[in-house]
């Protein structure tokens, strides 16, 4: 089969690689869609992060599903054809941090994509993958598989909000239109939010945001002041998702929560100051949010429903023989959210 594997940053090629057999418990997914991620361009931009750096070619890839295409002994109610999203997380279960319940801390954690541990743990952008069993989640209804692909990221969102808790009649900002700021601004809507108010630099995504439920969308490039309105009186929002990795987006917002407001984390970046004078004297609860566990499972379950349409965040699909393109895609936000590669 194919894969498309990283070499060195820009350097992403479409190269023969091997086809693994199920062993016990396992099941090999022909892979039918995948979604670029931020992570992903952070490898293909800059060879990964600062503390985390490309050692060796890596497939690329987490954002995947497809079909069952053969099954490993004592599989038990899987079938050929079967439809599946698949879960790039494996926890192992067995350390401290799963033992408590906290498998998105697994300290043995192997995850899709990542070149966190070496040999790294290959990607999913590839013509079939071999799994654990437990990885491949079925998808009900009539839901396209380039939906399904979008299971992770939306569990990411989930993870985050159940760590906000309940967002009915909330008053929300969410700063970062990208793929996770839209998928939190669908989510706060089906919660019951009172007002969702989403802020990014680019029009592009902003409009999509608001096509997912936002009450109001600003463009900061261009209103850089806008939300000092929303800190008259002690501030307006009840919770804000920061979804940017931005310090500017988190200093904006904290003035405009109220006091003993929640800001919820989602989005990485460098290391930034923070203004802990207004945390303290708002009272402000800044709460952290990292992956996600069985929340994949309640992902794929809520896209298969029908509940969720993410339709509108899937800009684009290429082939994944233009791989290439389809990475250069992804990087213009004024012109692109959510890209998927075809196989």
């Amino acid at each position: 089969m194919r894969a498309v594997v990283l070499h060195a940053p820009k350097d992403l090629r479409v190269e023969e690689y091997a086809l693994q057999k199920p062993e016990r418990g396992e099941v090999r997914v022909a892979i039918k869609a995948g979604g670029i991620c931020g992570s992903d361009l952070h490898y293909y931009n800059h060879g990964g992060t600062a503390a985390i750096r490309l050692r060796e070619p890596m497939v690329l890839g987490h954002e995947i599903a497809g079909v069952i295409a053969e099954i490993g002994e004592e599989v038990k109610g899987m079938a050929v054809g079967t439809r599946v999203a698949v879960n790039p997380s494996r926890a192992c279960g067995d350390c401290q941090q799963c033992q408590a319940g906290r498998q998105n801390h697994c300290v043995n954690m192997h995850f899709m994509g990542s070149a966190m541990r070496f040999p790294h743990d290959q990607g999913g952008f590839r013509q079939s993958v071999t799994i654990p069993a437990v990885q491949a989640i079925r998808l009900e209804g009539d839901t396209s598989l380039e939906e399904a692909a979008m299971a992770e990221p939306l569990a990411v969102c989930l993870h985050a909000a159940r760590i906000a808790g309940p967002l009915l009649g909330k008053r929300i900002l969410v700063t970062g239109a990208g793929p996770i700021g839209a998928l939190v601004t669908i989510l706060a809507r089906l919660g019951g939010a009172r007002d969702i108010v989403v802020t990014d630099l680019s029009t592009f995504p902003l409009d999509i945001a608001k096509s997912c439920g936002a009450t109001r969308i600003i463009n900061v490039r261009d209103e850089p002041d806008a939300l000092a309105a929303y800190a008259a009186g002690k501030g307006h929002f009840d919770l804000c998702f920061e979804a940017s990795g931005s310090a500017v987006a988190l200093q904006q917002a904290l003035p405009a929560m109220v006091p003993q407001g929640t800001v919820v984390q989602l989005g990485l970046g460098g290391e930034f100051a923070l203004p802990i004078n207004a945390v303290i004297t708002r009272e402000v609860r800044l709460l952290g949010s990292f992956r996600f566990h069985h929340e994949f499972v309640d992902a794929v379950n809520l896209l298969g429903s029908g509940m969720i349409d993410v339709r509108p965040l899937i800009t684009a699909v290429l082939p994944f023989e233009e791989a290439t393109a389809a990475f250069k895609l992804a990087n213009q936000r004024d012109s692109a959210l959510k890209v998927q590669i075809a196989f």
